[in-house]
């Protein structure tokens, strides 16, 4: 049997205390970490807060209704679901779908595609993996140029001005349609532990599954002081990434990038990550 110190053994942990900042999904993840040998170490970054002023997304509504909207552009499952609950509250359903017969819907990945079909529509093309603002640039390239068209882009979170510069560089005319916002937790206590644990050296292995999780992780470590002890511990332990957009964001942190997974899934991301942790700390160290 192959051993897991060189890189691809069984799917085992082996003990190691694994940190996770992942929130919507949060008891998966700790199962996950469990079912592959861990001790898990599962503290939410992130609280979905939906935005106070929906003006963006009513305004989308009376465009798509009155006007025209060429393409749809939906980069989330939970952004879409909540897009087509805002657009039922003020719309017909039968209209809403006469009205988006006209526009072409870009899916980023199977979630939001997903969404779409729940409600029973279907998508003009879907963004494949890794469903990067690149791999969505270059799926609107083959599938319809923007160039003159008006282009919605359901935000999620956060706005991805590399996305919306690509369109608009495209000749799109671009249309923001953010549904929620990502905000620190409320109580920061437990986020606060799993950084000390960190810094401290009793955390072996850490997994990113957003891009913004970094970002709040950085706002606390601010706050307190910690930017340097805690990018030291890092140099130390496995810094695992679920994807591409999520590893450039760890790169503007100045964070590692020790493995990013096949597929940019969450399960895949425990069990690869679980396969290959002895053989990158064996390297780190």
């Amino acid at each position: 049997m192959t051993s897991a110190i060189h890189g691809f053994g069984q799917p085992d942990f082996h003990g190691l205390t694994v940190a996770s900042f992942e929130s919507r999904m949060a008891v998966e993840m700790a199962r996950l970490i469990g079912r592959y040998g861990g001790k898990s170490l599962v503290v939410p970054a992130l609280r979905e807060i939906p935005l106070e002023d929906n003006s963006a997304a009513l305004e989308f509504g009376i465009r798509l209704m009155t006007e025209r909207i060429d393409m749809l552009i939906l980069l989330t499952g939970a952004g879409t679901i909540a897009l087509f609950d805002l657009l039922k509250m003020r719309y017909p359903w039968p209209s809403i779908v006469e009205a988006l017969a006209r526009t072409a819907i870009v899916a980023r990945g199977p979630k939001p595609a997903a969404a779409l079909r729940a409600l029973g529509l279907q998508p003009t093309a879907i963004v494949p993996e890794p469903n990067t603002w690149v791999d969505v640039v270059r799926t609107v390239d083959e599938r319809l140029p923007v160039m003159g068209l008006r282009v919605a882009v359901q935000e999620y979170g956060m706005p991805n001005p590399a996305l919306l510069e690509a369109l608009q560089r495209r000749g799109a005319e671009v249309f923001q349609v953010p549904i929620y916002k990502w905000a620190l937790p409320d109580d920061l206590a437990p986020i606060r532990h799993a950084l000390n644990e960190i810094i401290a050296g009793r955390v072996t292995v850490m997994l990113i599954t957003n891009a913004a999780q970094a970002d709040h992780v950085m706002r606390v470590l601010e706050q307190d002081g910690k930017v340097e002890p805690f990018r030291s511990a890092l140099t130390k332990m496995v810094v695992a990434s679920i994807g591409p957009t999520a590893s450039e964001r760890l790169g503007h942190h100045r964070w590692p990038v020790d493995f990013e997974p096949s597929h940019p899934k969450m399960g895949v991301l425990v069990k690869e990550t679980s396969e290959r942790a002895s053989s990158i700390l064996s390297r780190k160290r």
